[in-house]
């Protein structure tokens, strides 16, 4: 399977359990690996055979911004949801990162693995 991807997509958003966290917005950064068939657009070289990653990148971002989720486990899935439902993808992987929330660390967050079916 061919991957289409989008590496550090930087994105504001309330995101966090502290109180403290619920005041302020915070940086996540999404590394995006997508599963998506690309020989189609390969021999047409035309935009709609292939995925669009700034479509995709439009849609994270409005909806990021506009999440207030408290687990970075609970927006991941959710992003995942999105990508596979509503794009032509059979596969996703996502790493969210968090970035210093944790004293001492460069990153935090999570990665996780989707198949359509698992939606």
């Amino acid at each position: 399977m061919d991957i289409v991807f989008i590496q550090g997509l930087k994105i504001d958003c309330v995101i966090g359990i502290y109180d403290w966290e619920r005041e302020i917005r915070q940086d996540i950064t999404l590394d995006i690996e997508m599963g998506f068939d690309i020989e189609p657009a390969s021999k047409t070289d035309h935009i709609d055979q292939t995925l669009d990653y700034k479509a995709v990148s439009k849609r994270l971002i409005g909806f990021v911004k506009d999440s207030e989720f408290q687990l970075v486990e609970t927006l991941a899935s959710r992003i995942c949801d999105i990508i596979l439902s509503e794009f032509e993808v059979t596969q996703v992987k996502l790493t969210l990162n968090k970035g210093k929330a944790v004293t001492g660390a460069q990153g935090v967050g999570v990665i996780i693995n989707r198949h359509k079916k698992d939606c």
